[in-house]
């Protein structure tokens, strides 16, 4: 994944299109004989796209009960990594080093990020 929990990304698409967080979740979608799917793996990132969830009591379960705010996901295509160096947002590429290990780079400077 070029996205990873941890990062910080800033959103390039939609309602909250210059924001950034970091990312909570990574949710890797499935197709329909349960194997991975990229085209539907979404992310959860702080403090974007919040919603409202109305939770009623059910039964003797202590949960939270009323509205609750939370970060709804979204789509990984939506959301471009941070550079932790230069702070400006940059696509990611892969690249396998002289140890053998796949390392992820910013595509333009091809400097590792982790």
């Amino acid at each position: 994944m070029k996205i990873k929990k941890g990062d910080t990304v800033e959103v390039i698409r939609g309602e909250h299109r210059g924001t950034r967080g970091k990312v909570n979740a990574v949710l890797v979608g499935k197709d329909k004989f349960g194997r991975k799917d990229p085209d539907n793996t979404r992310v959860v990132v702080a403090g974007v796209n919040l919603i409202i969830k109305h939770q009623r009591r059910t039964g003797d379960v202590r949960t939270q009960v009323g509205r609750i705010e939370r970060e709804a996901p979204i789509h990984v295509s939506n959301v471009m990594l941070v550079s932790p160096k230069t702070n400006e947002p940059v696509r990611v590429a892969f690249k396998v080093d002289a140890d053998g290990r796949k390392v992820r780079r910013e595509a333009g400077t091809d400097e590792a990020i982790d």
